[in-house]
């Protein structure tokens, strides 16, 4: 088994490059320890982490027109975390967090690429319980709801780092969960409302998902 290979790019968002190394291929692996394959990670999910999937870039592009001002942000199942390397060059308080165990690397790795400060990474899953994140004003991600059964856990853990007032925004590439993952926040104070995402050019193709945001005022 030989070292995953890695490919660069230089992403645009309007006068900010984002460059990015990610996995060459969704199917590169390197699990020599079976660190990943102890967590549940199989060699066919392993590359998942490390590839810029398209709702990685609607959220990055929604991002960068998001009024954040001086809100304390996570993103949650970062992957090659575009998002936060995005926010993280316009100087916002971002933390990213991921349950792949090569994630942090990556991250450590792009976020010096970009001559960025280092960002705050903590490795857990949605139903650990046990991290140390603390709480915060805006969470975001991207493509979460892959399976019934995250749309609890994923409820589960947005509440317990979510402050009292807080906004979710979360790119959802049309999986089929949107619904049920609004009616579980409604049960928590959250609001929703579901939009397209505009100018997806930078695609190359149409998208048929939507940009999920969810609103608790107090």
């Amino acid at each position: 088994m030989t070292n995953p290979r890695v490919s660069y790019q230089t992403i645009e968002f309007g006068k900010i490059d984002i460059h990015l190394c990610t996995l060459r291929n969704k199917r590169e692996f390197y699990d020599p320890k079976g660190i990943a394959m102890r967590l549940g990670i199989s060699s066919a999910t392993w590359p998942i982490f490390g590839i810029v999937w398209p709702s990685g870039l609607v959220l990055a592009h929604h991002m960068i027109n998001h009024d954040v001002g001086s809100k304390r942000v996570l993103e949650i199942g970062c992957g090659t975390a575009l998002s936060s390397l995005l926010l993280n060059k316009q100087n916002v308080d971002i933390t990213a967090t991921d349950y792949h165990p090569e994630a942090e690397y990556f991250l450590n790795r792009n976020t010096q690429l970009n001559g960025g400060n280092t960002i705050p990474f903590e490795r857990t899953g949605w139903a650990d319980n046990n991290d140390s994140l603390g709480r915060f004003d805006l969470i975001i991600g991207s493509d979460l709801l892959y399976e019934d059964e995250h749309t609890e856990l994923l409820t589960g853990f947005i509440t317990e780092h979510s402050n009292p007032k807080c906004e979710i925004i979360i790119v959802d590439p049309g999986r089929g969960r949107k619904n049920k993952l609004a009616k579980k926040l409604l049960e928590f104070g959250y609001t929703s409302s579901f939009s397209k995402p505009a100018n997806t050019g930078y695609l190359g193709s149409d998208f048929k998902g939507y940009i999920l945001t969810f609103m608790r005022t107090d």
